[in-house]
């Protein structure tokens, strides 16, 4: 049976939603995957929508578009709400914890993960964020390996830039069990 994973990644212009989608594709084709990605954000650089969409497959990707997510990652409220209605049932909901209050009730998994925070507490910056978030879709979804997405991070990166992110990263697999 084909493998194919659908993933939404939103947020805000700022929160680095299209460089998590960017290396979250690029850690599929290291994985030996087929993936694409594609991005959305409105005309302001920062506070507009924003949004990145990757799909990973096992075999050739034929319509490059997200139908409905297998996996929605939301980094804030409105995101939350503009994209929620196009999460399969049975998929899984990754809300910001610090900018959602409360999850939604909704027939897919839902994880609250302190991303912001963490990313304020453990790096002094809430600009990674993405990077903890991105740790923590890793560990939930197993989509790709932990070694690819360092890859691509370590590849996207200057070295000093990517070893903190690689914290970042690493911190979000550190707040999901399992």
């Amino acid at each position: 049976m084909p493998r194919r994973t659908e993933i939404r990644i939103a947020g805000l212009g700022g929160q680095g939603v299209v460089l998590a989608g960017y290396i979250l594709g690029k850690a599929a084709v290291y994985d030996g995957l087929q993936a694409v990605q594609t991005q959305s954000y409105g005309a302001e650089a920062r506070g507009s929508a924003a949004k990145s969409e990757v799909i990973i497959s096992d075999q050739k990707i034929g319509f490059p578009s997200v139908r409905k997510s297998d996996v929605l990652v939301a980094m804030s409220h409105t995101a939350l709400d503009k994209h929620l209605k196009d999460l399969k049932e049975d998929g899984a909901l990754i809300v910001d914890g610090d900018m959602n209050k409360e999850a939604p009730n909704v027939k897919a998994q839902v994880f609250k993960v302190t991303a912001t925070k963490t990313a304020e507490t453990e790096l002094k910056s809430k600009m990674y964020a993405n990077m903890v978030m991105l740790g923590a879709l890793t560990k939930i979804t197993n989509i790709v390996t932990q070694t690819a997405v360092e890859k691509a991070i370590r590849d996207s990166f200057s070295a000093e830039a990517g070893e903190k992110n690689i914290v970042a990263f690493r911190a979000g697999l550190s707040l999901v069990e399992g």
